[in-house]
């Protein structure tokens, strides 16, 4: 191949993954394309860490505000839309660089994947156990049923934990064998950033707090007018989930700062955990000082071979 038709920047939150993207569609002639599942959400800025527009550099970005945040995300509709962009910058000559750590999404973007169908009746009646006993005592179920799923799944995630138990009992298979093997729908190459676990956690205490200066609270409270409680995706979010709580009276301020921290890093395990499954991922530190002529380096690399579906980190 000349070169790849998309690149894609994963792995965990607060990884320096949009600002690697951004350098990297300057270098490259690209476009940025969205694959945090709660970026798509109008309004949720400070929570998710958009980009400002003084730090996108002019790099035009794609399927951000996509949905009220009463809109619960479908990852078969991120796809179609997905599809919509990516054709259409490749069309106009550029590169999409696809950027985020929401690993269904990633995947959905890249690789041929099909959604398994629904069952309203069974969808309902998990929902009806949802609101009934909650998502922590569905999750346990699930991870009885798929241990491997239940570690992917945040136990609060309780759309995902039913969307994983519907599966299972339609299916009569796991959650996770349903999803393909790793196999690419374009000529793609992933670069994830690595960042050591103790520096990770700091990381995510850094940018929480950055996040409450910056006015989280005051953000959730206007998107509670506009309906975020009842969205049920919207309203799950890191950060929103909890201040939510907090202007519920259920939690002081200091608590719902201190859960959101604690949530985050262990999304951020979950987030390295199925990274690592995908043995197409090369590997770099974060914090390396030529990291984007690595990034640049493993791209070059790419355009003069054949895809190349076997394990690649580099150190």
């Amino acid at each position: 191949m000349t070169s790849p038709d998309v690149i894609a920047v994963v792995g965990p939150t607060a990884a320096g993954k949009s600002e690697l993207a951004v350098e990297l569609a300057l270098r490259l002639g690209g476009e940025a394309v969205n694959a945090d599942s709660m970026q798509l959400y109008r309004g949720m800025d400070i929570g998710t860490a958009k980009l400002t527009r003084e730090e996108m550099r002019g790099v035009p970005h794609h399927l951000l505000d996509v949905w009220d945040v009463t809109e619960t995300a479908s990852v078969a509709e991120y796809q179609r839309l997905c599809d919509q962009v990516i054709a259409d910058v490749r069309g106009r000559g550029r590169l999409p660089v696809l950027v985020g750590g929401s690993g269904l999404y990633v995947r959905a973007a890249l690789d041929h994947m099909e959604f398994p169908g629904t069952d309203p009746a069974v969808r309902a009646r998990l929902e009806r156990e949802l609101a009934e006993v909650g998502p922590h005592a569905l999750h346990e179920r699930l991870r009885e049923a798929d241990p491997e799923a239940a570690r992917a799944i945040l136990p609060s995630n309780g759309r995902r934990v039913v969307r994983a138990l519907e599966v299972i009992e339609i299916s009569g298979r796991p959650f996770t064998a349903t999803l393909p093997e790793h196999r690419y729908r374009y000529d793609a190459v992933q670069i994830g950033l690595r960042v050591p676990r103790p520096e990770l956690d700091a990381r995510i205490a850094m940018r929480v707090e950055r996040m409450w200066r910056a006015g989280l609270v005051d953000e959730v409270r206007e998107l509670e007018k506009r309906g975020l409680r009842e969205g049920l995706t919207a309203s799950r979010a890191l950060g929103y989930a909890q201040v939510l709580r907090f202007l519920a009276g259920e939690w002081t301020e200091e608590q719902a700062k201190a859960e959101t921290i604690r949530a985050t890093r262990r999304f951020a395990r979950r987030q390295e955990s199925w990274f690592r499954r995908d043995p197409r991922v090369h590997w770099l530190p974060y914090d390396a000082p030529d990291l984007v002529t690595r990034a640049l380096r493993i791209r070059s690399a790419a355009c003069a071979s054949s895809r190349d579906t076997g394990p690649r980190t580099t150190s």
